[in-house]
């Protein structure tokens, strides 16, 4: 591996710590995620050299998130436990331990997957008792946040604690259960909203909460693992610290102590097996020497703790055969194929990594054909990481693969297939399935932003007969009165707020509504691009295939799409009435003499005050700068905000001049 290779490797890491650690929404599973950790791991020990503060082997991926509440610096850093993966590893480890202390015990451990907390607790005088006065989440591992409020709420963690000791500091993760995980996501998808993925996201996401209310109505639980700081009885033996704690009534995690590699590869076998059983997800087992003092000689990187590591199980993978094929229609009027699948040897929904798992994605047709899918075949179904289940083998063929229907589901339309892909479309405009979901998406954050109006809410006014195009959307201030009567949207005052919100999205920028039109593969940069290049969607759409394809980025496909679209004659109608109705399509004339920011590139990062990251990019934008993600050496300007992270570190290095988001205001004279 290049040195180049190393860094591009290192920033993929960066990005999906991101999306784990601090989005909750992590894009590839914990497998894919390790398998990357482990070339950063092989081509550091070839060249230790390239090692920074900043390597993801020497980092945690958290970073301290505003909305959770005010930082903590952390009395004991909360660090990560490095992983292993195989047997051969463990017992090197256990070797190399006992090679220095023979009389070496160990503790093995359910590793949870949740998000680590620390409780710090300190003797009430009044009481005799120790109170519970701050709660921190993990953040970097040297900075979290303080979630106290939401701790308390958490029927796990003891307000306080009948113990002899001035100060005591607890460590243990945060989970959610099976059981309550499911009540949440059912509760979502009967209001519309879209679930989690799974339990872990929802518990940190959870534990980040401003309202300890929602904290406590979703039922968060924890269990301690570690004492990070106390009396010279607890920071001697594990073991002997978690008996203590127990007995105190604090709820500690499942351990077994072991004495020899053997007894410690059992007991994580042990561990394994109890996976399908559990009410809450483990992804490993963790191995501690139970001495304290023996830890501090087995020290890896600042990253990891002192004495520990982590074994994570392989991929769980069970034999299903496939029940049913369920076709759905999407907004672009793409069919998808959902297979509903069961235990082969139970018939009941099979137990993947502490889950149940009921439907699997199947894709497209020739997803299908590939894998031989149909009715009655039997397949090995893997969840890698926990999150997405996927079929990776046949077991036994159908009697029968499974092949598309040839019209809708829902409207019985002829369907097509597009040449030289594997989608296959219903193309009616007015099927009812594309109906709700065209129009949501429209309404939608990233199109036409109008408050309040979800697809729920759409759903409704679809079936109630109110909308039946975009224009519809803007008429609903004409039946005003019916609609308080039929009460879909609410009473007068929440009625009157959506369609202020309607009114108010006209002044949008033609950007937002060329966007929101879902014309296939045009998305806001698309629509941005097109836009500064023909200033209007009337001019837009007179243009040929050959005009677009000299448009940068904008390639033979999406050129067709567009031209597909405009040549329709239901579209052109339906563009005219938005036009009638007052929408914008014309860009404003751009004025050279306020583009403050022409020929500047610049990076926005961490929170900022009063500006969303779309809201400063897109007001970058409006004054003729750039505005990317990353910071290199042709950046300008760093915009940072709160929690700025790495971006800012590199700015620095790069004496790449920081501003905030004041004097970026300040720059465009707003």
């Amino acid at each position: 591996m290049t040195l180049n290779e190393y860094k591009k490797l290192c920033e993929t890491i960066d990005y999906h710590m991101d999306r784990y650690y601090n989005l909750d929404d992590p894009e590839i599973t914990d497998e894919e995620y390790d398998k990357l950790m482990l070339q950063v791991k092989a081509a550091e020990k070839e060249h230790p050299e390239w090692i920074t503060d900043q390597s993801p082997t020497q980092k945690i991926g958290g970073t301290v998130k505003r909305e959770a509440g005010v930082k903590v610096e952390h009395r004991v850093p909360m660090l990560s436990i490095e992983d292993v993966f195989t047997e051969e590893e463990v017992e090197a480890w256990v070797a190399k331990v006992q090679d220095l202390h023979p009389d070496a015990v160990f503790s093995v451990e359910q590793k949870i997957d949740g998000l680590s907390m620390t409780l710090r607790y300190q003797r009430n005088e009044a009481t005799g008792k120790m109170d519970l006065f701050l709660a921190e989440t993990r953040g970097d591992g040297q900075v979290g946040e303080d979630v106290t409020a939401n701790a308390r709420v958490i029927p796990d963690v003891p307000a306080s604690l009948d113990l002899p000791y001035e100060y005591l500091e607890l460590r243990g993760e945060v989970y959610m259960s099976h059981e309550d995980f499911f009540r949440f996501n059912e509760a979502q998808e009967e209001a519309g909203k879209k679930p989690a993925a799974n339990p872990r996201n929802l518990a940190a996401g959870t534990l980040r909460q401003l309202d300890s209310r929602i904290t406590k109505q979703r039922g968060l639980r924890m269990f301690i693992f570690n004492v990070q700081d106390g009396p010279a009885e607890l920071m001697e033996s594990h073991s002997r610290a978690m008996e203590l704690l127990a007995g105190a009534g604090v709820p500690v995690i499942y351990h077994k102590m072991a004495q020899s590699a053997e007894e410690i590869i059992a007991a994580i076998d042990e561990i394994g097996l109890m996976r399908g059983q559990l009410v809450y997800d483990i992804d490993g087992a963790v191995v501690k020497i139970d001495q304290i003092s023996y830890r501090g000689d087995f020290t890896t990187s600042a990253k990891y703790s002192s004495g520990h590591i982590a074994y994570k199980y392989p991929p769980e993978e069970k034999e299903v055969v496939m029940e049913e094929i369920e076709v759905t229609v999407g907004r672009t009027g793409k069919l998808g194929f959902i297979g509903h699948v069961a235990d082969a040897s139970t018939g009941r929904p099979v137990r993947l990594c502490g889950t149940n798992v009921s439907r699997v994605t199947l894709h497209n047709q020739d997803y299908i054909d590939q894998m031989e899918i149909g009715i009655g075949g039997v397949y090995l179904l893997k969840k890698s990481g926990d999150i997405i289940p996927k079929l990776c083998g046949l077991v036994k063929k159908p009697s029968m693969v499974y092949e598309a229907p040839k019209v809708c589901p829902i409207c019985n339309h002829e369907l097509t297939r597009e040449e030289d892909t594997a989608d296959i479309r219903c193309v009616n405009p007015s099927c009812p399935a594309q109906l709700t979901r065209t129009l949501s998406y429209y309404t939608g954050r990233t199109c036409m932003d109008i408050a309040g109006l979800g697809e729920t809410l759409i759903d409704a006014l679809v079936k109630a007969g109110y909308l039946k195009e975009f224009a519809d959307i803007y008429r609903l201030k004409d039946v005003r009165d019916r609609l308080v009567a039929d009460g879909i949207i609410g009473k007068d005052k929440n009625t009157d707020k959506v369609l202020a919100a309607i009114e108010k999205s006209k002044e949008n920028s033609p950007v937002r509504l060329l966007t929101g039109l879902g014309i296939r593969n045009v998305g806001a940069s698309t629509a941005k691009v097109l836009l500064k290049h023909y200033h209007s969607i009337t001019e837009l759409a007179k243009a040929t295939p050959q005009d677009l394809v000299e448009i940068p980025d904008v390639g033979e496909t999406t050129a067709a799409d567009l031209y597909s679209f405009f040549h329709n004659e239901e579209n052109l109608r339906q563009l005219q009435e938005l036009k009638d109705l007052g929408l914008l399509l014309e860009m404003p004339k751009e004025d050279a003499v306020n583009q403050p920011l022409a020929g500047l590139t610049i990076v926005v990062t961490g929170t900022l005050p009063t500006l969303g990251r779309s809201e400063a990019k897109e007001l970058i934008e409006r004054y003729g700068g750039k505005c990317t993600g990353s910071v290199s050496k042709k950046t300008n300007y760093l915009v940072a905000g709160e929690a700025a992270g790495s971006k800012l570190d590199k700015a620095n290095a790069l004496n790449i001049p920081v501003i905030d988001e004041a004097t970026l205001l300040e720059m465009v004279g707003e």
